[in-house]
């Protein structure tokens, strides 16, 4: 009988903790993300005659799965956008990875700026690079 009363106790006890667990899930944004596809090439700048490449595998974080579409229409823009910033970039900032971080928001900050001139809305909840090689 004692095990009984201990196994409900224990039952209800573990119940009662995940209640506020399962009402934050529900509560929480749904995230959705976009690979821009291909990956993006580009040159940045060097000290020298050498050539310096960077490739980035760039995902778009949106909290509103409906904004996909809009990410698909406005992609040629985004990718613009992206290599306009990454060619900018010395090979200082792009080999370190403070730099990389620092390019990383330079990124998101200049695409959601022209996203916002042409919805009028923020579109881009974070970017992030799932790929990110230099030469």
């Amino acid at each position: 009988m004692k095990k009984n009363i201990t196994a409900v106790f224990a039952l209800i006890v573990s119940l009662l903790f995940s209640l506020p667990t399962m009402a934050e899930e529900e509560n929480a944004a749904q995230f959705s993300y976009f690979t821009l596809e291909p990956e993006i090439t580009t040159n940045f700048i060097t000290e020298g005659r050498k050539l310096g490449f960077i490739n980035v595998r760039v995902d778009l974080m949106v909290d509103d799965p409906s904004l996909i579409q809009m990410l698909e229409y406005h992609q040629p823009l985004i990718r613009d956008t992206i290599i306009e910033v990454l060619s900018q970039e010395n090979e200082v900032r792009v080999k370190s990875l403070s730099g990389r971080e620092s390019i990383r928001k330079a990124c998101l900050d200049k695409v959601n700026e022209i996203l916002l001139a042409e919805t009028n809305q923020k579109v881009i909840a974070d970017l992030l690079f799932t790929k990110y090689l230099y030469q």
